[in-house]
C-alpha cells in the first residue's frame, strides 16, 4: 500500500552523498505536512558513530517515525573492517497509530529511490538501536 508521499529531491542527493563520497556517517529524513520525505538537520560526519546516531533518535525522535541512511562500521569475524550503508525505519511504540501507519506506507517510496543499501534494520524501541542486535544484523549473511 502506498501513501502517496512524495521523496524531496534532497533525499537522494544525500544518498549519492553518503554512498559515492562516504564523508556522512548518518542522515536522518521523515515526513513533512503527510506529503513528502525531507532530508532533517540531523546529519554527521563520519567521526561520530552508531552510539551517536542511537543518542540522536532517543534525544529527538523519542516519539516520532523517522527513517536514516547509516554507513555501519564493524569488524567482520575474521577481523577485516567492514561498512555496510543500513537504511532504518524508527517507529517507536510511543507514537500514534496513525503516524505509524503514514510511515509504514511510505517507506517503499523512499527505499525505491536508494538502490545498492546493503541492510534494513526495523525499530521500534532503544533495545533494537542497541550495538549487539545492529552488530549481528551486519554480520548476517
Amino acid at each position: 500500500m502506498s501513501s502517496g508521499v512524495a521523496v524531496n529531491d534532497a533525499c537522494v542527493a544525500k544518498y549519492e552523498q553518503i554512498k559515492m563520497k562516504k564523508d556522512l556517517r548518518y542522515i536522518i529524513f521523515n515526513i513533512k505536512d503527510k506529503k513528502e520525505i525531507v532530508v532533517t538537520e540531523h546529519e554527521a560526519g563520519t567521526d561520530k558513530t552508531w552510539d551517536d546516531f542511537k543518542q540522536i533518535i532517543q534525544d529527538n525522535f523519542a516519539a516520532t517515525p523517522c527513517y536514516a541512511l547509516v554507513d555501519v562500521t564493524y569488524t567482520s569475524d575474521d577481523g577485516r573492517d567492514q561498512a555496510k550503508l543500513t537504511f532504518v525505519s524508527w517507529s517507536p511504540d510511543d507514537c500514534g497509530v496513525r503516524e505509524k501507519m503514514l510511515y509504514a506506507s511510505s517507506k517503499d517510496a523512499i527505499k525505491k529511490k536508494f538502490p545498492g543499501v546493503m541492510k534494513e534494520l526495523q525499530a521500534n524501541d532503544l533495545g533494537d538501536l542497541e550495538w549487539s542486535h545492529v552488530e549481528e544484523l551486519m554480520k548476517k549473511k
